[in-house]
């Protein structure tokens, strides 16, 4: 069976109509068969948006791994300001984006790229933020988290969920490795958002 992180085609794969509810607002968005959490909006990601939405993440940001993109887009619509990249291994799921992205009026404000992790990103962000894909393994997700120094500005974040369950200790520990710092913003149902930051000017 085709997972999440598999660019692979699926035929006569079901679209599903769903709405997600971040800081009481709604959205509607689409997704599919074979992506991740193709019918609603999954507790890590809502935790995910609700930490961040409000908050100053910069001008440039990438949503590393989007699948059919609700943190990215969501974070466009509820800043016009954002300049917001996109990108994901799976072309099924990118697909989708752009349709979710047209659906939410955020389409001439996002660039949906076909990427594996940062091979076709070249570019440098004030944040990165991402649902990491934990069942592509430990290769794939070290790898966006190894690669994102050299992807942000001075003083730029790697903001990520993980459920504990599923690494998060491990993944805080790394992070403090790589960048020399790291946070917990949130904690709820096992899920922890972190924050690492890169030295530099911005605060």
């Amino acid at each position: 069976m085709a997972q999440y992180f598999d660019n692979v085609e699926i035929a006569n794969a079901k679209i599903y109509d769903y709405e997600a509810v971040v800081l009481g607002k709604t959205y509607a968005l689409q997704g599919t068969d074979g992506t991740f959490s193709k019918d609603c909006l999954d507790d890590g990601t809502k935790l995910l948006l609700e930490t961040i939405l409000q908050a100053d993440l910069g001008t440039k940001i990438l949503d590393l791994g989007c699948g059919t993109g609700p943190i990215g887009l969501i974070l466009s619509h509820a800043d016009p300001t954002r300049i917001v990249t996109m990108s994901d291994v799976n072309l099924r799921a990118l697909d989708l984006a752009k349709k979710n992205a047209e659906r939410l009026g955020v389409a001439s404000r996002v660039e949906i790229v076909h990427s594996d992790v940062y091979h076709n990103l070249n570019s440098t962000y004030d944040a990165i933020v991402s649902n990491p894909p934990i069942r592509a393994g430990k290769a794939v997700t070290y790898a966006m988290y190894d690669g994102a120094p050299s992807h942000l500005t001075p003083g730029g974040s790697l903001i990520v969920v993980v459920r504990r369950k599923q690494g998060a200790d491990s993944v805080f520990e790394h992070l403090k490795e790589v960048f020399g710092n790291a946070e917990i913003l949130a904690s709820h149902k096992g899920y922890r958002i972190i924050k690492a930051r890169k030295e530099g000017a911005k605060e």
